[in-house]
């Protein structure tokens, strides 16, 4: 190979680096093709390297056993996180620290302050249907069974509220008080991120905008 070869070469190589520096994200992405702003906090999502999962499977809730007592103390899953998100005085029933029944707690939805447990749901913030139809279909029950009872995934809020947005996403449905999308925003992305669930681009659009 000549002397010319060699220089025609070496600069060509030197422009594709060149190219391909320019376009290349400086901080890297993560797995899901996106990556934190550090000056700002917020996620930001570049590229799509999942893929709609497709499944014929319908979506049984009895097939994600939720409230269960994984460590046998007598509080199910329920009762711990209502202990967790408790702001008062607990009181349980029959004086056994088993069912909680009174206490004290802000729902973060709607900013509304509640005394009984009974009037307190248990939101899955990334709700179980969803989550099936976004990957968690074909796993195992014991896989089902760690989503349905996270406490990443849980969150004590007003009974009603949860029920009106039912397996909706982001881009469904957000909490009244704007004061909380962002951390609604980040809960969710934390949980399709540890399970590997797929966001969808209006649901991301929506995260962001949330973000914001």
């Amino acid at each position: 190979m000549n002397i010319t070869m060699k220089k025609i070469i070496i600069i060509f190589s030197a422009i594709l680096l060149t190219v391909s520096l320019a376009y290349s994200h400086p901080g890297g992405l993560d797995s899901h093709g996106g990556h934190t702003n550090k000056k700002t906090g917020v996620y930001h999502f570049h590229k799509k390297v999942n893929q709609p999962p497709s499944t014929s499977d319908a979506y049984k809730r009895e097939d994600w056993p939720h409230w269960t007592d994984e460590d046998s103390d007598c509080q199910n899953t329920r009762m711990e996180i209502l202990i967790r998100d408790n702001i008062g005085m607990l009181k349980f029933k029959r004086n056994k620290h088993c069912n909680v029944t009174w206490g004290k707690w802000k729902c973060p939805y709607t900013g509304k302050e509640f005394t009984k447990a009974s009037d307190i749901d248990i939101d899955h913030i990334v709700p179980l249907s969803h989550a099936h139809k976004t990957g968690g279909a074909g796993w195992s029950r014991e896989k089902k069974r760690e989503f349905a009872n996270d406490p990443l995934n849980l969150l004590s809020v007003e009974d009603n509220i949860n029920q009106g947005k039912g397996d909706k996403a982001p881009d469904e449905w957000r909490p009244p008080q704007k004061n909380y999308w962002h951390e609604y925003a980040l809960r969710w992305r934390k949980v399709k991120k540890k399970y590997g669930l797929y966001i969808s681009p209006s649901e991301e659009k929506a995260l962001e905008d949330m973000e914001m």
